[in-house]
């Protein structure tokens, strides 16, 4: 099963970046409301036991980390050449406190520093997606808890995958 770690934004939230334009555009795919999220850590491929220990994991950076505001914002951009998203900031404690319970599970965190986002649309093609950054977006919501999230892949090829909420954490 492939794993990662999730803040979910508020309903105010995902109302304003559903107000976002979504041009159709060839070779663009874009997100829906029901997979708008920030990752916290992404674990990859995991087998069913390392899916009970990264679970352990994400419960104790959960117990330690504090409840953290979110920023949405301030502007939709690229996030390397074929992803368009809009920056979170905010939520680096609670990413950092996963990073360090659940190192030795899945993928390592890596050595980039986290970068919060929402993404919106992913393309192959970069000229499908610079025209749609620079648009004004924000929102502020209060992050209690975060969830360990299944990626369910879909038999339909270019249909997205659907998330699947494995369990719940608050934090504090």
């Amino acid at each position: 099963m492939r794993l990662f770690v999730a803040a979910w934004p508020s309903e105010e939230v995902l109302t304003s970046l559903a107000r976002l334009p979504r041009p159709e555009r060839p070779g663009v795919r874009w997100s829906g409301r029901d997979q708008w999220h920030v990752t916290l850590r992404f674990f990859g491929e995991l087998t069913v036991d390392e899916g009970v220990v990264a679970g352990r994991g994400v419960a104790d950076a959960a117990a330690v980390a504090q409840p953290v505001v979110a920023d949405l914002g301030p502007r939709v951009g690229l996030l390397g050449r074929g992803v368009l998203q809009v920056p979170v900031a905010g939520l680096e404690p609670v990413a950092e406190a996963l990073a360090a319970a659940t190192g030795e599970v899945g993928k390592p965190p890596g050595p980039r520093p986290f970068r919060g986002h929402i993404t919106l649309a992913r393309s192959r093609r970069k000229h499908g997606l610079d025209e749609l950054t620079g648009v004004e977006v924000r929102g502020r919501w209060t992050v209690g808890e975060v969830a360990l999230v299944a990626s369910v892949a879909s038999p339909r090829a270019g249909v997205s995958n659907r998330y699947e909420v494995v369990a719940t954490f608050p934090l504090g």
